[in-house]
C-alpha cells in the first residue's frame, strides 16, 4: 500500500480493499520499522487510528472527499490541538498545543488521518536538518547524508514512504531544497494563499506552507485542501481557488520557459548542470520554447535575506523569554537570570545566532544601514523577478548547487550552509510560487528541478510539473532498502 498515490489510495478505500484503519497501521508500522531515520518528532498513533475509525465511518455513507482515511504527516511547525508541537527546539519541548493551526484544521475537516509531526531544524532556520532538538534526519537515499532543511523530516518521509504525503514550510526554500536532496515534489505557494494561523512564525513576510508528495497529481490535491482565504491571517490573501488538479493534462505546446543566466554559473555542480539540460530538453519535446533571462540582483538575495529574515525572527523569538511561552529555567535569581538562561538553555546555536543579527541589524544607528538597504535591495530583486517573468511563462533552473551533503560536513560553516539555498531564496523575497521536481541523478543522489511562476500560477506550475511527470519516471523512484 505504501507505494500508491493519494488517488490510488483513496480508489482502494471506496472500493473496500483496504480500511483507513488497515492503511494508517502500515504506515505506522513502516514509520516504528524504519525509526533510524529521525524523521518524526511525535508519532500520534493513538491519534491517527481513532481518525482512520471515524473515516472508515465517513467512507461509509456518501459523504467522503478524496482525503477522507488518507494518512498525511504535518511538520512540527503547525499547531496541532493535543499533539506536541515543538518547532524542532527545546523551548517548545513541552508545548502541548491548545487550538489547531488553519491548515490542520483544514485537513480534519477533508477527512485526512493526522500520522505524527515531522522532525525540523529548530524554529525552521537551517538546511540540513541538523539544528533540531531531537537530531540530524537522515536522508533515505543515503543514510550518511542530509535530507535538507527545514522541512528535512517532511521530505525523508515522502521519500522513505513513511506517510503517501506531508506538509512543509518555506521561508528560503524549506520545501524545495529538501525535496531536491530527497527525490520528491514539493510546491512553495504564492505568500498569502496558505494561512499562516497557528503556524509558528520564524520570519512573517517570509513564511509559507505548502505540499510535499511523491507526484505534482498528489500535491495538487493536497494544495486544494491547504489554500484559501483565512479571516485569522492578516497576511492571507482573499483570492478564489482554482481546482489545481483540473488544469494537471493541458499542453504545454507554447510554453516559454526562461533560464535564468546566473542559475547556471560556476557555483553550479557539473552533473546537476548536465540533468537540469537534460530536463529542460524534456520541456522542448514538449513544445515548449526555451531563452536566457537575467535576474541581476539575483547575487544579492542572501545577504538581504538574512538581514531581513533575522530581524523578523528577532522580533518573533522574542516571546519565549520564560514567563510568557516556552522552556523556564529552574531557580532563577531574579527576573533578568529568567531571561537569560531560559533563552540559553532552550534556544540552540543556530537560533542564537539569528537572533543576535536581528537585533544587531534593528538596533539604532543600523537600522537604516541594513534593514532598510536590505529592503530596497528585495524591492530591486521582486523587480527583476517581474521583468523576467514578463518575457517568459516561467523561470527554470536547479534548486541546490549540489546533491545532499554530508551530515556534519557543514555544520562549522556557517556561510557554506546558507550558501545551499542559494538559487532559492531569492523567491521567498519576491513573494513567488515555486516547484522542485526529481530531475535525474548525480552521483547515485537525487536532483530537483526548480520552476519559478507569476503571482498565484500555482495550477500552472503543477500543469508544468505533472507533464514532465507523465514522461519521466524520477518522481517514481525509490531509495535502496525502503522499496
Amino acid at each position: 500500500m505504501h507505494n500508491k498515490t493519494i488517488t490510488e489510495l483513496a480508489k482502494g478505500l471506496r472500493e473496500k480493499e483496504f480500511s483507513s484503519v488497515e492503511l494508517t497501521q502500515a504506515y505506522l508500522d513502516r514509520i516504528n520499522k524504519y525509526q533510524a531515520l529521525n524523521c518524526f518528532i511525535t508519532v500520534a498513533e493513538d491519534h491517527a487510528l481513532e481518525q482512520a475509525k471515524r473515516s472508515d465511518i465517513q467512507l461509509a455513507s456518501a459523504g467522503a472527499g478524496l482525503l477522507t482515511g488518507i494518512p498525511i504527516a504535518q511538520k512540527d511547525i503547525f499547531c496541532t490541538q493535543g499533539i506536541k508541537t515543538t518547532c524542532g527546539s527545546k523551548m517548545l519541548d513541552n508545548f502541548i498545543a491548545p487550538y489547531n493551526a488553519t491548515v490542520i484544521e483544514k485537513f480534519n475537516t477533508a477527512g485526512a488521518v493526522t500520522l505524527g509531526k515531522l522532525n525540523m531544524d529548530e524554529f525552521a532556520m537551517g538546511s540540513s536538518n541538523e539544528t533540531s532538538f531531537y537530531g540530524a534526519v537522515q536522508n533515505p537515499w543515503d543514510t550518511n547524508t542530509v535530507p535538507g532543511g527545514s522541512s528535512g523530516g517532511s521530505a525523508a518521509a515522502v521519500a522513505a514512504r513513511l506517510s503517501p504525503a506531508v506538509t512543509g514550510t518555506d521561508t528560503g526554500g524549506s520545501i524545495r531544497q529538501p525535496a531536491s536532496l530527497c527525490g520528491i515534489t514539493g510546491l512553495k505557494p504564492t505568500y498569502g494563499r496558505v494561512s499562516r494561523y497557528g503556524m509558528i512564525a520564524f520570519a512573517s513576510s517570509l513564511d509559507q506552507g505548502g505540499p510535499m508528495a511523491r507526484s505534482a497529481e498528489d500535491a495538487a490535491i493536497l494544495m486544494q485542501t491547504m489554500a484559501g482565504f483565512d479571516t485569522k491571517d492578516s497576511t492571507s490573501v482573499d483570492r478564489e481557488v482554482p481546482n489545481y488538479s483540473a488544469g494537471l493534462n493541458n499542453s504545454l505546446e507554447g510554453l516559454k520557459i526562461g533560464l535564468p543566466k546566473e542559475f547556471f554559473d560556476e557555483g553550479l555542480n557539473s552533473d546537476i548542470a548536465s540533468a537540469i539540460e537534460i530536463a529542460v530538453n524534456e520541456y522542448k519535446k514538449l513544445g515548449a520554447e526555451i531563452k536566457e533571462v537575467s535576474l541581476p540582483n539575483m547575487k544579492l538575495a542572501i545577504p538581504a535575506y538574512y538581514v531581513i529574515a533575522s530581524a523578523e525572527c528577532s522580533a518573533n523569538l522574542s516571546r519565549y523569554d520564560g514567563v510568557r511561552f516556552g522552556y523556564r529555567c529552574g531557580d532563577p535569581a531574579d527576573l533578568n537570570d529568567l531571561y537569560i538562561r531560559s533563552r540559553g538553555e532552550a534556544f540552540g546555536a543556530e537560533v542564537k545566532r539569528r537572533i543576535l543579527m536581528g537585533t544587531y541589524a534593528l538596533s539604532a544607528g543600523y537600522y537604516d544601514a541594513y534593514y532598510i538597504k536590505a529592503q530596497k535591495v528585495r524591492r530591486l530583486i521582486s523587480g527583476d523577478f517581474s521583468q523576467a517573468l514578463s518575457e517568459v511563462d516561467v523561470l527554470m533552473g536547479p534548486v541546490s548547487p549540489t546533491t545532499a551533503f554530508g551530515i556534519g560536513e557543514k555544520t562549522n560553516d556557517p556561510i557554506e550552509m546558507y550558501l545551499a539555498d542559494i538559487y532559492t531564496i531569492a523567491v521567498n523575497l519576491a513573494g513567488l510560487p515555486a516547484m522542485s521536481l526529481p530531475a535525474g541523478f548525480a552521483n547515485n543522489k537525487p536532483v530537483g528541478l526548480q520552476v519559478i511562476g507569476n503571482y498565484f500560477t500555482e495550477d500552472r506550475l503543477l500543469n508544468i510539473a505533472h507533464q514532465y511527470q507523465q514522461v519521466t519516471g524520477w518522481h517514481q523512484q525509490t531509495p535502496q532498502g525502503f522499496e
